[in-house]
């Protein structure tokens, strides 16, 4: 299955490193964060990969070119006119698309079985799938409520003390969920699958591995501790 990742934004949390480098590229142990999560999705027959970038992309493609040197196959789409928000990226790559596809973050590293997942999704009547993780708000705040496979509640905004579950960061969806995002404006994803989940057209998948992620200081040392240990191993 294709995975598209969301590398487009501005890393603002992580300035002054992000004001020459974009987030995607920042070196951990000599290797971009980028090809850290190449590898993982390799590891899980995952080599058809869609980026969605933006800011300082050139440095991305310059790098990683059409994907061939890692031995994966890599697309762009490029927001030319602004950034779009996670969900208007995803829109302006429609064309590029496959009638299901995973979405992924560019600051995320998510040690799973990613192929459990797109099973799941298989068996199951869905327009979408999320993978969930009950955090209790420890790495996160929570932000979702989830009971016998459904998300029930999905809300970035307002939390609920009934939310026990984080959005994990992984989510798969059929193409003709694009249909609620409007052309050409700026769109957060987290409000389409809000809006799902109100549908309860929102499967979820309970994931039991911690995630991992760079998109702040904290997590980028967390990250970075993760990956010494398992170098030492």
């Amino acid at each position: 299955m294709q995975c598209v990742i969301l590398a487009g934004g501005l890393a603002t949390r992580l300035r002054p490193i992000t004001e020459q480098i974009p987030k995607s590229m920042i070196e951990i142990h000599g290797r971009p964060f980028l090809e850290y999560q190449i590898d993982l999705l390799k590891r899980n027959h995952i080599k058809d990969i869609l980026l969605c970038v933006g800011y300082l992309s050139e440095q991305i493609e310059g790098y990683f070119r059409d994907g061939s040197p890692f031995g994966i196959s890599i697309q762009y789409s490029r927001e030319q006119n602004g950034l779009l928000g996670t969900g208007g990226a995803i829109k302006n790559a429609e064309s590029l698309l496959d009638s299901e596809f995973f979405i992924m973050y560019g600051d995320s590293y998510l040690p799973i079985d990613f192929m459990k997942v797109q099973q799941y999704f298989k068996s199951q009547t869905a327009v979408a799938c999320m993978t969930v993780f009950k955090n209790k708000s420890l790495y996160d705040k929570s932000n979702v409520i989830f009971r016998t496979g459904i998300i029930e509640v999905y809300d970035k905004r307002a939390y609920s003390s009934e939310m026990e579950y984080i959005d994990y960061g992984l989510t798969i969806v059929a193409k003709k969920v694009l249909n609620r995002i409007p052309n050409g404006v700026a769109f957060d994803l987290a409000d389409v699958l809000h809006g799902l989940a109100k549908d309860r057209a929102l499967y979820g998948y309970e994931v039991y591995e911690r995630f991992y992620e760079v998109g702040s200081f904290r997590g980028l040392q967390e990250f970075e501790r993760y990956i010494t240990e398992g170098e030492q191993k």
